[in-house]
């Protein structure tokens, strides 16, 4: 980064790098707590996730306000005003991935004292680690202006989105099997997409750490692939 000849104005942007930092290991913190929840039904661990999500929402607040007033004190140009625009732009990808996070939490809590499937269980959890793993990566690219690593995460999203059609598919199999599983399962699906929405976030970011570096929007298609809108199962006979 380049220095500017008044040093309060590389505070103040410093400032805003340190609380996306921040915010960013709150999220992370969020996120992995809330799947640990889920696996090991422990209410505590997510009534936790719950109340760290108020944290979160301040950071945010925090950011934009900070954003703003550098904008108006400072009138930005180029890499600055896209490093304010992107703080914010951040700030609210993060605030609403621990939004996701609290769901998740929150429904942990809902079925803490239900029988659960195990196996379907696991596979919520093997699609939330590689999400987690997305969050952490694009967070790193974040902090290094890193566009190649950026567009690696970008490029991971369709898989995300295939491990949730396939989930989606076996969820609802187990409830059409027996109807004992249904709560537990559309509380389940509910916590599949919260983490699907999670990856979408990440992408996000990834979009933003683009325009942050080049000054250009990734207009390329994003590589989608969540098909549960038009999944159906046909009724066995």
């Amino acid at each position: 980064m380049s220095e500017h000849i008044v040093s309060s104005y590389d505070n103040d942007l410093e400032d805003l790098r340190r609380s996306i930092s921040e915010m960013g290991g709150v999220a992370e913190k969020m996120m992995t707590d809330a799947s640990d929840a889920l696996v090991r039904r422990d209410t505590v661990l997510a009534q936790n996730v719950i109340v760290a999500d108020k944290r979160l929402d301040a950071l945010q607040r925090e950011i934009e306000e900070r954003a703003v007033l550098l904008i108006a004190r400072r009138q930005p140009l180029a890499i600055d005003l896209r490093e304010t625009v992107s703080a914010i732009r951040v700030s609210g990808d993060l605030e609403r991935i621990g939004d996701l996070a609290k769901n998740i939490a929150k429904r942990v809590v809902a079925i803490s004292d239900q029988a659960q499937p195990q196996k379907i269980v696991l596979g919520v959890q093997h699609m939330s680690d590689l999400v987690q793993e997305q969050l952490k990566d694009v967070l790193d690219a974040y902090g290094a202006q890193d566009t190649v690593a950026a567009h690696d995460v970008w490029e991971r999203d369709g898989a995300i989105d295939a491990l949730y059609n396939s989930l989606f598919r076996e969820l609802l199999t187990y409830m059409m099997e027996d109807p004992r599983n249904i709560s537990f399962c559309t509380h389940l699906l509910f916590c599949a997409k919260n983490v699907e929405r999670i990856g979408d976030h990440t992408t996000n970011i990834a979009e933003t750490i683009h325009y942050l570096a080049t000054g250009e929007t990734l207009t390329a298609e994003r590589p989608k692939n969540d098909a549960s809108n038009y999944a159906t199962i046909s009724p066995q006979a």
